[in-house]
């Protein structure tokens, strides 16, 4: 279970919409348009670096990536099939149920509550692993862990009320880089502790809980930001969205006449959730949104029990966070390298993601056969590289033609639909009222999924190319200026529509 939280910060949350590389700010033009007071310059320095300083804390927490082996110990002495069938499953079902009020929370009460919340949920983490001893006590242990989860939005967005949109670029990497460089600080400090100092599970858990509630005082000051995406807006707009109604309810009085109720199809928010319906239709920005529902779903998956699965290869061998180390450090190499890739990918997308998801598929079928540790652990450090190479590219090729606010809700909703599928496959193969299969067999379930992933993305890989080279032959291609993109290409707009800054389009 503990292998989740080695991968905060380094997959796109709810509300993280990356930069455009013209740095101009298509979510909000008069920030961009609108430079920072000099007086102002030194606070916004400061606010930034303080949270960093608090993204880089909060994820120290040593314990993480040994809480399985901490459940399996003789210190809680749980059965491997508890752990796997009634204890983990809980920390999907809470990230399901929790997702959606904290993404809607984040923005309504300004980021900070939610922060609070969450290092409140890794403090009552921690004090059950100190104290807890029961099956019940574990399970609200894991419910704790998938509001954590669910709360990651608050930081990944927070940065970016704080900014104008022309810094949001380089404060991102900023954030980013503070949390990764936390986990594997964790990752390397928990495995020091265990393997030169020979503390205990329980010492460990004191170490972490320590570490918590600093993150939490760091947590209950960080500054309270005046605006956020959807429900604050900047006051400077407020007149203006104010004064425009009352002129066109001059001009139409039948306009005038209508109530709030009646008026709810009108507000940004709803007027973005149809919009995303209408970007369906975009062959690029619906692949990689389904590649983020359906991979993401099974590299979760494989992330809460993998640790279970090293137990039951290995039960003494205990390297779990020299492992997660490696694996961080592989992941932020692979998502640095995919900067630089240079591929037609209105092309080769779909071989791309076919390609890289059947080796992950081959890396899944050698951790669910193998009796060698070294060679699971191996496997694992691949499988998360591969995935976190393609995140970025998904990342730009699902944001790149947004706004912000839109960015931000698309995110959102092919994170929930991909935790709803993973808490529909936990339900069927893992919670013990479906089939409770053990931690080897659920490994060649992943496997067969990933597989099947693998047979649609290369069919459609076939069905693309075979399609580019007929035009090509019948010499279509060079009459298309969108054939002649070498990086990452965004997602082309049509000509007809241009985007304005609240999501919405208009004819050009």
């Amino acid at each position: 279970m503990g292998a989740d939280g080695a991968a905060a910060g380094k997959d796109v949350d709810l509300k993280t919409a990356p930069p455009l590389e013209d740095g101009e700010g298509r979510g909000d033009p008069e920030a961009a348009a609108v430079p920072c007071p000099s007086e102002d310059v030194g606070k916004l320095t400061y606010s930034v670096m303080f949270l960093c300083f608090y993204g880089f804390m909060a994820s120290i927490r040593p314990g993480e990536s040994f809480i399985t082996p901490n459940l399996l110990s003789s210190e809680k002495n749980f059965t491997r099939e508890q752990v796997t069938n009634e204890i983990t499953p809980v920390l999907t079902y809470s990230y399901m149920a929790v997702l959606v009020p904290a993404f809607l929370l984040t923005d309504l009460l300004r980021y900070k509550p939610v922060l609070i919340i969450q290092g409140v949920s890794h403090v009552v983490i921690w004090v059950l692993m100190l104290l807890g001893a029961t099956l019940l006590h574990m399970q609200l242990m894991e419910f704790f862990y998938g509001i954590t989860m669910a709360c990651r939005v608050a930081y990944s967005s927070y940065i970016f009320s704080l900014v104008s949109p022309v810094l949001y670029q380089r404060v991102a990497g900023y954030s980013r880089s503070s949390v990764l460089l936390g986990v594997f600080v964790s990752s390397v400090l928990g495995q020091l502790c265990l393997s030169l100092g020979d503390i205990s599970y329980y010492t460990l858990d004191a170490i972490s809980l320590g570490f918590v509630s600093f993150g939490l005082a760091l947590a209950c000051c960080l500054p309270w930001p005046k605006r956020s995406l959807f429900f604050n807006r900047t006051k400077r707009q407020e007149p203006a969205e104010k004064a425009a109604p009352s002129e066109t309810d001059e001009m139409n009085p039948r306009r005038a006449g209508l109530s709030s109720a009646a008026r709810w199809k009108e507000s940004i928010f709803v007027q973005m959730l149809l919009e995303v319906g209408n970007m369906v239709k975009r062959p690029n920005l619906r692949l990689w949104s389904l590649w983020w529902i359906f991979n993401s779903t099974g590299y979760y998956l494989v992330l809460f029990y993998v640790h279970i699965l090293w137990n039951k290869v290995h039960s003494t061998a205990n390297y779990n966070g020299a492992v997660e180390a490696a694996a961080t450090l592989l992941s932020a190499i692979t998502s640095f390298m995919a900067g630089f890739a240079k591929i037609r990918w209105n092309i080769w997308s779909e071989l791309v993601i076919g390609g890289i998801t059947a080796l992950q598929a081959g890396m899944l079928l050698v951790m669910g056969t193998t009796g060698n540790i070294w060679v699971c652990y191996s496997c694992y450090i691949l499988f998360r590289g591969f995935y976190q190479f393609l995140v970025p590219i998904a990342t730009f090729q699902i944001a790149s033609s947004l706004t912000r606010e839109l960015c931000a809700l698309v995110f959102g909703i092919n994170t929930f639909l991909g935790t709803v599928l993973k808490s529909i496959i936990n339900l069927i193969f893992s919670d013990k009222r479906g089939l409770g299969l053990d931690v080897t067999s659920q490994f060649r379930i992943y496997f067969i999924y990933f597989i099947l992933l693998t047979v649609v993305y290369l069919i459609s890989a076939a069905v693309v190319l075979v399609r580019h080279f007929r035009t090509q032959n019948r010499g279509e291609e060079e009459a298309s200026p969108d054939g002649l993109h070498t990086e990452l290409t965004p997602v082309s707009m049509t000509s007809e529509e241009e985007p304005l800054s609240n999501s919405q389009s208009v004819k050009a």
